[in-house]
């Protein structure tokens, strides 16, 4: 997949407010991509926007291109759309609780996806359902199959959905963060799970989350996501050990470390993520940046390669990196 400036926005009472702008990546067959920042910063948007979940008839506009095997997303059929969703590319959305139907069967709904994408028999259907239960670590998943979500904890309910997401084998897997509500054992045992897939089949992944410790532990590339802008483009090892963007850095510091001293206060990044009405003309990250100028607060920064595999939005990462001192403006 190739993704072109994908600009999303949403027709408000404030007016037209863009939650995604110009966001460009790609992935390619058995490669890991990982989108990471604060909560508000457009990353589920973007997921979203590729699946085209927006009703556009409500005002919400979708721009750019969305390549996906030599066809553009955003200029096909809804009819032709439904056929992608779920076979060719499968979504784990990010609460398990509003995910499921209500009136169905767990098994019921893991069959119906099957039966729909695979054209197989239902026999078929249900063994392949039972065998992804097993797989994604539900216990008697023969009578799990026949349960309705209200019986079922959110840790199991998340297991559901990622067990649907699979089960057709896509080419392409959007998982927004798929692990948040399982426990330490379960979260490895799906890790492992969608990394044995993508590696079996070739499947490309976007992932989304908030733990840089998955990203390390499964992700190849990382983009780093602010106010609905990519602000940093690099490889996972290079997220470690040479980030450079201000952002970058903030996100990095706040993990907590089981080295030096633990009574440590953990690193903040002040402030909040402004709203999308906020927005200024300059860098979107300057009013929380210790390190932002005059420039910083009344240009924006163009997403600049640095090297192969490095891009990033920032008027002084170069100073920065250095230990240069920045005379702060604004």
């Amino acid at each position: 997949m190739k993704i072109n400036n994908l600009k999303t926005s949403f027709l408000t009472d404030k007016g037209m407010l863009t939650a995604v702008d110009n966001v460009s990546l790609c992935v390619n067959p058995g490669e890991v991509i990982g989108i990471v920042g604060e909560s508000g910063c457009g990353k589920s948007v973007t997921a979203s926007s590729i699946m085209r979940l927006f009703d556009e008839d409500s005002g919400t506009k979708v721009e750019g291109e969305i390549e996906f095997n030599n066809v553009d997303l955003l200029k096909i059929p809804e009819k032709d759309m439904e056929k992608i969703r779920g076979s060719e590319i499968s979504m784990i959305f990010q609460d398990p609780m509003t995910s499921l139907n209500p009136v169905f069967k767990i098994g019921h709904q893991i069959m119906e996806a099957i039966m729909i994408h695979q054209k197989v028999k239902k026999k078929s259907a249900h063994e392949i359902a039972i065998e992804m239960l097993k797989k994604v670590g539900i216990s008697d998943p023969d009578r799990r199959f026949n349960e309705y979500p209200h019986q079922m904890s959110g840790g199991m309910l998340q297991r559901i959905i990622i067990a649907m997401a699979l089960s057709c084998k896509p080419k392409l897997l959007i998982a927004d963060e798929p692990t948040t509500a399982l426990d330490v054992t379960i979260q490895a045992q799906i890790l492992d799970l969608m990394k044995e897939l993508n590696e079996e089949l070739k499947m490309g992944i976007i992932l989304i989350t908030h733990d840089l410790g998955v990203v390390a532990q499964i992700c190849d590339k990382v983009n780093v996501m602010y106010l609905g802008q990519i602000v940093e483009e690099l490889e996972v090892k290079d997220l470690f050990d040479n980030p450079k963007h201000p952002y970058t850095m903030g996100l990095l510091k706040s993990i907590p470390s089981l080295e030096g001293d633990r009574l440590k206060k953990l690193h903040v990044i002040e402030g909040n993520v402004p709203g999308l009405e906020n927005i200024t003309k300059g860098c979107r990250f300057s009013n929380r940046c210790d390190f932002a100028t005059e420039l910083c607060y009344n240009k924006l920064p163009d997403l600049e390669l640095i090297n192969k595999n490095h891009k990033i939005r920032c008027w002084n990462y170069q100073e920065i990196e250095q230990g240069i001192s920045v005379n702060k403006g604004g």
